[in-house]
């Protein structure tokens, strides 16, 4: 922020009768406040304000969870009291066996995973590929040099004449 917003802000304060009450810091270094009800300059009255001012002043750089959810919660105005260190620190406590219990459980799932597996895969199979299954003899024995038979069906031999003689003669 310019010093020009500083200053109009200082006046506003002034002029408006807002008093902000600092309730509380967080782990990151929020500053968290408290505006109560109050009659403006033109009698007008203005609701109770919650406010974090940011310990990173940059609006850009702020990111989901800079904010502890006990602290949203009241600035949210789901809780009616600012949370105490010692609430604000059972929780962390907690949030980190949340997530220590979490990695065992996933590295434990991932085991019983790969055991499982190893026992359940059958052997993979050898196939063999006897040509195209539009071919004439696909799935049957392969042609042999004589001819077969049986019965209702016949399979012609592969001979061929040897040296280009007929046998017309």
């Amino acid at each position: 922020m310019g010093w020009s917003q500083n200053l109009f802000r200082v006046l506003w304060r002034a002029l408006s009768k807002e008093v902000k009450e600092q309730v509380g810091t967080d782990r990151f270094g929020n500053k968290y406040y408290y505006i109560p009800e109050y009659k403006n300059w033109r009698g007008q009255t203005i609701r109770e304000k919650r406010i974090v001012e940011s310990a990173n002043k940059r609006e850009i750089d702020y990111e989901v969870g800079d904010i502890p959810t006990e602290w949203e919660a009241w600035i949210r105005k789901t809780r009616k009291t600012p949370p105490t260190m010692e609430e604000t620190m059972k929780s962390e406590k907690y949030k980190e066996e949340i997530k220590m219990k979490t990695k065992d459980f996933h590295e434990k799932e991932k085991l019983l995973r790969e055991e499982s597996n190893k026992e359940h895969l059958a052997p993979p199979v050898q196939t063999q590929i006897k040509g195209h299954a539009s071919a004439p003899y696909f799935g049957k024995e392969e042609s042999s040099v004589a001819p077969t038979s049986t019965g209702k069906t016949f399979q012609p031999g592969s001979w061929m004449p040897q040296d280009g003689k007929s046998h017309n003669q």
